[in-house]
């Protein structure tokens, strides 16, 4: 593959991929949860300071192995192909393709604002139990363009990225900017000040799924706050999708590493700047029962939309166009970046003899365009199927537990393969990858015990890669 993606390019990709709706919709399900101005931010800073380790140490081994392919290759490398198969395998299967299909179907949600025949209610048919509705069909729609452009050359995907990405990044500063410094009310921001590290009224999920009020203390702090974090931590998620490409990128070597970290930096920094600017805008405690934003404050923002409660009261009524634009371009962007790099995880699985033959060539235009093409068709029926919020849930758990099998992994190759080329050593070894080990894994201790409805059917969709991995080796060495 020729080498065309610049540092730049890097850092947009990394930050471009991040940046979806979530920073526009995750806050009040937090603020519900852990009930105190302090603890929202501070769960947005453990999120971040989990993502910022990770990328720290990962960019050793994206640079020792600078190739297509991402942590697939790193955990073949470090342990075995059917790690490193299983990895990929959740990723087409819930990962990558889940989260393709709902940021598409947000994107047109977003768009009924514009055009009422998408509103997400509109059902234009019904078969058997299953309704479909126009926010489907354009999402489906969003992403076959998207797959067609990148499908055209490397040249469309990064130029997309860029455009999208520098529009989302300077909305957010915008969104900051003015939030805090010109429409921000210092009276609401001392009232949520004075209340900063309460921790009530918090509303803690029953068996049920309903929200109950609850006093946090003690453990159950602790497992508010890991549960609290599921959300910030799928809004940061999509931070390593750049080293899929690691194949398509000048110097990858020193490129990864420093993209890696700074396209992380930015937009945590971003996010936990964008919940100052709600704080300064909205009150934390809410009504439930409320009319209006003001009375609804953060907590209770109408549908989650803490974003749109945000412009409402920095423009008023015009807000809610506004910020459809704002995540319709900030969706775009996002997926735009997803669907251009996974497909190379495919590719590389292919080109091992691990899934589709027609997916490890290259197209005329020099990118796998098999692969995207699959990736689509995969997309689009669970878009179809309603279910990938449901399946983007399940698997959470399993994207952490691949991450720190993955860091893990640093340590393996630093013990078995001394030698190796290293152009790049993870910053503060063996500290930092063992503070984002030791951190990752008290998130999923807590997400197993918390969430089990979740945590062990992202096992099962793990665990089912297995017979399809011995089915993909048998297949391969049939055909030798």
């Amino acid at each position: 593959m020729k080498n065309k993606l610049t540092l730049t390019d890097a850092i947009l990709i990394v930050s471009g991929s991040m940046i979806g709706s979530g920073i526009f919709k995750v806050s009040p399900d937090i603020a519900r949860t852990v009930g105190g101005p302090g603890w929202l931010l501070l769960i947005w800073g453990l999120a971040g300071l989990i993502t910022v380790l990770g990328a720290l140490s990962l960019g050793e081994l994206a640079a020792m192995f600078p190739k297509a392919g991402g942590p697939y290759v790193f955990l073949k490398e470090a342990f075995s192909p059917l790690i490193g198969f299983l990895y990929g395998w959740t990723v087409f299967l819930v990962v990558q393709c889940g989260t393709i299909a709902a940021v598409a179907v947000a994107f047109a949600s977003y768009f009924g604002e514009l055009v009422p025949v998408f509103h997400e209610d509109h059902v234009l048919f019904i078969v058997g139990g299953w309704s479909f509705k126009s926010t489907q069909f354009l999402g489906i729609a969003v992403i076959g363009l998207l797959t067609f452009l990148n499908s055209q050359g490397l040249k469309y995907g990064k130029v997309i990225q860029r455009i999208f990405t520098f529009a989302k990044i300077f909305s957010l500063i915008g969104l900051i900017v003015l939030g805090i410094f010109v429409f921000g009310n210092w009276d609401i921001w001392l009232a949520n000040w004075n209340q900063f590290w309460q921790l009530h009224p918090s509303y803690v999920q029953d068996a049920g799924g309903q929200f109950v009020l609850a006093d946090l203390s003690g453990t159950m702090l602790l497992s508010a706050i890991g549960v609290a974090l599921v959300g910030a931590l799928f809004s940061c998620d999509a931070w390593n999708n750049v080293t899929f490409i690691a194949g398509e990128m000048e110097n990858p070597e020193k490129n990864l590493p420093r993209s890696l970290f700074w396209g992380v930096l930015l937009v945590v920094s971003l996010y936990i700047l964008a919940n100052v600017a709600y704080l300064f805008l909205l009150p934390f405690y809410g009504n439930p029962q409320g009319t209006d934003a003001l009375s609804r404050g953060i907590q209770f923002a109408f549908d989650n939309r803490i974003g749109t409660a945000a412009a409402f009261m920095m423009f008023g009524q015009v807000a809610t166009l506004i910020m459809a634009l704002l995540i319709m371009v900030s969706t775009f962007g996002c997926n735009n970046g997803i669907i251009f790099s996974s497909a190379r995880v495919y590719q590389a699985m292919a080109q091992d003899g691990l899934f589709f033959e027609r997916m490890k060539d290259n197209n005329r235009h020099g990118v796998p365009a098999n692969a995207l093409w699959i990736q689509f068709v995969w997309a689009s029926l669970l878009c179809l199927s309603g279910k990938y919020g449901n399946l983007l849930d399940y698997v959470m758990f399993a994207v952490m537990l691949f991450a720190i099998i993955t860091i893990a992994g640093l340590f393996v190759l630093r013990i078995q393969q001394p030698d190796l080329p290293r152009p790049y050593r993870a910053f503060a070894y063996p500290f930092i990858p063992a503070l984002y080990i030791l951190l990752a894994g008290l998130f999923c201790v807590n997400l197993l015990f918390q969430k089990p409805e979740y945590s062990f059917p992202g096992l099962v969709i793990v665990a089912l890669g297995i017979p399809v991995y011995y089915f993909w080796k048998h297949r391969s060495a049939a055909r030798t």
